[in-house]
């Protein structure tokens, strides 16, 4: 053996510690996850921060919307909109809660934008005037916001 023959000394060629296509893949979709999450969170305390902020009336009706909501469409994402309650869906807002007073008007508002699917025909409604709640209205709002999301 000479000097230049020391493979009794050489180290094994190590493993690639890069990661596979296929790993990259998964650490990618689970950052998007732990994001969606942190940004649901967060959106979801804003919508409770602004529903505790209303006046007796409204915020009783923005709780049990939020309930309605958030139980017949999980996939929306709360969050503020205009300073209001707000659902998204792919960041576009799909459904929204404008209480009365937000605009010192005698009725309060759940609208839905044009990312929601209602179209029915040429001419549907989009705005739909609360004053109460019962479970009539609720049955028809978590009917709405199914169909929006479908």
């Amino acid at each position: 053996m000479g000097e230049d023959d020391n493979t009794s000394t050489k180290k094994p060629a190590k493993a690639s510690t890069g990661f596979t296509d296929e790993e990259r893949a998964a650490i990618k979709a689970r950052a998007q996850e732990q994001k969606a999450a942190a940004a649901k969170a967060d959106g979801e305390q804003d919508v409770l921060a602004a529903i505790a902020a209303m006046r007796p009336h409204d915020r009783a009706m923005a709780e049990r919307l939020h309930a309605i909501i958030t139980a017949s469409a999980p996939a929306l994402a709360p969050k503020t909109w205009y300073g209001m309650p707000a659902y998204a869906r792919d960041g576009k807002i799909v459904c929204f809660f404008q209480p009365a007073q937000k605009f010192k008007t005698r009725y309060a508002t759940l609208g839905f934008n044009d990312s929601a699917n209602l179209d029915e025909g040429v001419l549907w409604p989009v705005a739909f005037a609360l004053m109460e709640l019962t479970a009539a209205e609720e049955a028809k709002v978590a009917a709405l916001v199914k169909k929006a999301v479908g």
